[in-house]
């Protein structure tokens, strides 16, 4: 079976196009994972036109810190957990690692639920039993399929997201207004203003993706044989593929969510529908007001997104977890090699597999994921910028000025955005 699926694969994979999108494709679209959705579907219910802003704004802002973290993992050949553990007190590492395996865990639980929700709404049946196939379906590819092939697959999974650019194609939208709320939104600055402004700023820039690119970008350099120090040719023309690949994934996410804002302001805020607590509502909310083809798009995105999200929110805190303990880590590993780095995979999806099955409303599991994310986000990106800088750790190829100034600017708009945070609670 495993050739089967490497045959089919491997023509289209092959492709130069294709070869050059990998860490930061998959990364960009796994920030638009279930929760997401469910933020900016709020966004566009609630504020209509005027929170498309956010997602422009963010993308500079997400993609320079995102490329610094793919540069960390490149030129250093390790992952972000290792780098702090070897240049940070181990308070630090352990402080941030904890919260990123606690945040990551409700996450997956979140995201869980919304698949299984979406699926039932699909297809009818039991959501706990789709939370607990969903859950093991994730687990089972992430310990048995080998890297290169997991890859391929998760590749492919982001084509899943087109599911909402393809929504607004079944709906009328006023291109004129969309424009110009676009650049110039009308709002009034109140609390629920500010707290849907930190939701949608919290959900782009998210903490297990900085893991997951750096470890992405070390897995690729295993994959390859990569020698350290680098080659100069070589250190170029893989740090120019990590720009052009950042660029486009970060892009993608960006221009998803502002499809996913744009069709709910569209359809549910045109027609007076302005509370949307979770993805599977939203998709919901859609059908009688947009028809059943959207529902099913929006939908079948859910379930994709998911599938796609899940493994790098597992993977990220495994990464994390395993490199602060500086265990044997890489989705290349058999499962008697990695088993403790599988285990944390294992801790992470079970964990939110179990908490699909508890009490917690599902929305308190968006808060508390989204408040421990834009606490240590700010810590974790003042961290990686002194890392990127230091020629201790990055030689010739520390961060330059431009790219350090994104940076710098991206940490403190997150440091604005947790005060607000807690400041509008």
């Amino acid at each position: 079976m495993k050739k089967i699926i490497q045959h089919v694969t491997k023509n289209v994979t092959e492709h130069p196009a294709v070869q050059h999108l990998g860490p930061g494709l998959i990364t960009g679209a796994a920030d638009d994972d279930p929760s997401g959705i469910a933020t900016y579907s709020q966004a566009g219910a609630q504020f209509g036109y005027n929170m498309l802003w956010t997602v422009v704004f963010t993308y500079p802002l997400m993609t320079g810190i995102q490329m610094v973290s793919a540069r960390l993992g490149f030129i250093t050949g390790k992952g972000l957990a290792t780098n702090i553990r070897e240049h940070f007190p181990v308070w630090v590492l352990y402080g941030i690692v904890g919260l990123l395996l606690l945040a990551n865990t409700i996450n997956i639980a979140a995201d869980i639920a919304a698949m299984a929700e979406a699926l039932r709404l699909l297809v009818g049946g039991s959501a706990h039993i789709y939370s607990v196939t969903f859950g093991l379906l994730c687990l089972v590819l992430q310990v048995f399929l080998p890297y290169q092939v997991y890859v391929r697959y998760l590749k492919w999974l982001t084509l899943a997201l087109l599911s909402y650019v393809a929504v607004v194609m079944t709906i009328n939208v006023p291109w004129g207004l969309v424009i110009q709320r676009a650049v110039w939104p009308q709002l009034t600055w109140n609390n629920d203003t500010i707290t849907m402004i930190v939701a949608v700023f919290g959900t782009t820039i998210s903490p297990y993706l900085f893991f997951w690119q750096a470890a992405q970008e070390m897995e690729d350099l295993r994959s390859t044989n990569g020698t350290l120090p680098h080659p100069k040719d070589e250190a170029r023309r893989h740090l120019r593929r990590i720009r052009w690949d950042t660029l486009v994934g970060m892009g993608f996410s960006n221009l998803v969510a502002f499809f996913i804002i744009l069709s709910t302001a569209a359809t549910l805020h045109a027609n007076g529908v302005t509370n949307i607590q979770t993805s599977a509502q939203a998709a919901e909310a859609l059908r009688p007001l947009a028809g059943d083809f959207t529902f099913f798009l929006f939908s079948l995105g859910i379930i994709g997104t998911g599938l796609l999200a899940i493994p790098v929110l597992a993977g990220s805190a495994a990464y994390a977890v395993a490199e602060a303990f500086d265990w044997r880590t890489g989705l290349d590993l058999k499962p008697y090699e990695g088993r403790r780095f599988y285990s944390i995979v294992l801790i992470a999806t079970l964990g939110g597999v179990f908490l699909c099955f508890t009490p917690i409303d599902p929305m308190k599991e968006l808060f508390y994921s989204a408040v421990i994310n834009g606490v240590i986000a700010v810590p974790i990106m003042a961290v990686m910028m002194l890392l990127g800088t230091r020629q201790l750790v990055m030689g010739d190829y520390a961060i330059g000025k431009r790219l350090r100034w994104l940076g710098w600017l991206a940490t403190l708009v997150m440091a604005v955005a947790v005060i607000a945070m807690f400041a509008t609670m």
